[in-house]
């Protein structure tokens, strides 16, 4: 720290308790009191340096006392800077610093210190020193504005403030890699004029490491936050990158927002609060939470999910205003696609509610996306084909948050207290395009209805609603046709699609088995001498036709599972099973002819009339091709 020495004398002051005596060998004349603190001194060296000491020392001389007493109440910087006043006064030694700059300066312009009463008086004094010292170096700006918390109205009205905070936003702005001397010393070694390392006053030659953009933020943190937000503020005028002002507002508000670090592992990450001395209140966190909102830069993807996420549940433990509550989660909506999982799981914080999670926010945050996505030209199934949907760049954000939505509703699906309506009104928010597959949203279904077995019939039905058999993967429909918990009606969409599916896979198969017999001629003829070739291709017909063996067992088996089931819808016909399974056909909504379930299409297991079949299914597959699609 940078530092100008003052006076030439020694230093004859002492103290005793409360008191400072000047012990120059002539008894004292006047007593100047500043707070609890009285200083015993002589009238002549104060009279011939202050105007303000001049004007009282004659007023009490008037009064004809035995002693005359000044008793100051508001001079800047209390009895420590007036201490360092009346050693310029008598001319002793002392050092004007960063530190005590702001002070001394401010005690000068009320004391009226000016050249009338003598040349290089305190103001000229710290004034030059400010000017030509402390404003043009970082470290020493940034503890002068510091000081100036303490005497913000002395230091504002001689624009000590708004120097300070200039000074500092111009060398923030500008590149510290381009400056050797003073600049670049945060943090590092200390360097020579040149630029080079300094090792015990001997240049080394060596070149410092470059200096990153957020080579500030630490410092700045140290700020109350009234300066901090000026100073910000000052920094965005003079055209400092949104990312970069919204990384130093991060470091802030994780500095002093103990709430931002409970949820981080690495105890090496958190920040103690420094400059307040002790963890904030509530109330100064609160009011640190709402600046920080207003501060922050609106564009996407400045600030991370994870640190709005942070925001949002401070705000609420917090009781932050509704206003700031809601502008977080419009700010979180513009980038939902970058959340996780456990970003949403929320805890809710209200008694007025009983779920286990906030679900009711995660709501109208999923809102807050979709209406962006519609207002920044998201694509939609009408302007795009199936083949399209699922290539997309524009639908991967919108894909990405439906995966989420349907993991965190198998979160919260446990919760016996979450009523169905909001399961509902969730889960039926994401658009149907937005899901390439129903498996995630069929999980999250299955282990509601696990969690809540008494919901009736019909409730269960409304739910299972919510997906599209069409979309379920194989596997999902395997495990969707042995699940006790789904309504019958389900069971039997799942068996006809499932059928569907295999059937369209063992159509794909055969198509590939014909190709390969054909080109056997071809590979064989074309590798010559290379018999890996062959090897690989006689290889790769034997796992197609285990393959397809296997589907057509399992082709069988749900046949007969098909079949078992007519034989029970028609016992409950009573006596019309034709009609009955005609209007249970049309209740399921199944567009083909019940023979599918006949056990005469089983016949797709003969290997010798596997081309007829494969007619068979080519023209099932055309009339049903959005039915067929491998990805459902």
């Amino acid at each position: 720290m940078a530092c100008v020495k003052l006076g030439s004398k020694t230093d004859t002051f002492q103290r005793q308790g409360q008191a400072w005596f000047c012990t120059s060998g002539l008894p004292s004349d006047i007593v100047v009191e500043v707070g609890e603190m009285s200083f015993h001194l002589h009238k002549f060296p104060l009279l011939s340096r202050s105007g303000v000491m001049e004007r009282l020392i004659a007023e009490a001389s008037e009064k004809a006392e035995e002693k005359c007493i000044i008793n100051f109440l508001d001079i800047p910087g209390g009895a420590k800077t007036f201490e360092l006043v009346a050693k310029f006064c008598y001319g002793v030694k002392l050092e004007l610093t960063a530190s005590n700059v702001v002070y001394l300066r401010c005690a000068a312009e009320h004391l009226e210190m000016t050249e009338e009463y003598g040349n290089g008086n305190l103001i000229t004094q710290t004034e030059t020193f400010l000017n030509q010292v402390v404003l043009r170096n970082w470290k020493d700006s940034l503890k002068a504005l510091q000081t100036c918390d303490d005497i913000l109205p002395y230091a504002e009205e001689l624009n000590i403030t708004k120097r300070c905070i200039e000074s500092l936003a111009v060398k923030a702005s500008t590149d510290p890699n381009l400056f050797g001397w003073p600049v670049v010393e945060h943090g590092g070694p200390m360097q020579s004029p040149g630029g080079s390392v300094l090792w015990n006053g001997i240049s080394t030659g060596a070149r410092p490491k470059n200096s990153t953009s957020d080579w500030w933020y630490e410092d700045v943190s140290t700020l109350s936050l009234p300066l901090y937000k000026r100073l910000i503020d000052v920094m965005e005028s003079r055209g400092i990158r949104q990312e970069i002002i919204a990384g130093s507002l991060t470091f802030y508000a994780k500095k002093y927002l103990p709430g931002l670090n409970r949820r981080q592992g690495d105890s090496s990450t958190r920040l103690a609060p420094v400059a307040l001395g002790a963890p904030p209140s509530e109330e100064e966190q609160k009011l640190l939470l709402e600046e920080i909102d207003k501060s922050l830069p609106v564009q996407k993807g400045l600030v991370s999910a994870k640190f709005l996420f942070g925001l949002l549940r401070t705000a609420m433990i917090l009781k932050a205003s509704p206003s700031c509550i809601s502008k977080l989660e419009k700010r979180i909506g513009m980038q939902l696609d970058q959340a996780t999982l456990e970003d949403l799981l929320m805890p809710n914080f209200s008694y007025s509610m009983e779920t286990l999670y906030n679900v009711e926010c995660v709501q109208r945050i999923l809102d807050h996306f979709l209406a962006m996505d519609q207002i920044t030209g998201g694509a939609s199934p009408c302007s795009v084909d199936d083949g399209q949907l699922l290539g997309s760049p524009s639908l991967t954000p919108i894909t990405m948050v439906a995966k989420l939505i349907d993991g965190y509703l198998a979160e919260v699906a446990p919760d016996v207290n979450l009523k169905l309506p909001k399961f509902q009104k969730l889960a039926a928010t994401v658009p149907d395009y937005a899901r390439p597959l129903d498996d995630g949203l069929y999980r999250a279904i299955d282990i509601y209805l696990k969690s809540h077995p008494w919901l009736a019939e019909s409730d269960r039905e409304q739910l299972c609603r919510l997906m599209d058999c069409q979309k379920l993967s194989l596997e999902a429909c395997t495990h969707a046709a042995q699940n006790e918990r789904l309504p019958l009606r389900i069971i039997v969409q799942v068996l006809f699609f499932e059928q569907l599916q295999l059937r369209t896979s063992i159509a794909g198969c055969f198509l590939v088995s014909d190709n390969l017999d054909g080109s056997r001629p071809l590979r064989s003829g074309f590798a010559g001498s290379n018999e890996g070739g062959w090897a690989s291709t006689v290889r790769e017909n034997q796992v197609l036709k285990v393959g397809m063996d296997n589907m057509r067992m399992r082709v069988s088996e749900l046949e007969k599972e098909c079949s078992n089931m007519k034989q029970e819808i028609e016992k409950l016909g009573r006596g019309k099973p034709s009609s009955t399974w005609g209007n249970v056909s049309k209740k399921f909504g199944f567009k083909l002819k019940s023979q599918m379930c006949s056990a005469q299409e089983g016949s797709v297991s003969n290997q010798n009339n596997h081309s007829g079949k494969l007619e068979k299914v080519k023209d099932r597959h055309g009339k049903h091709k959005n039915n067929l699609s491998p990805d459902g």
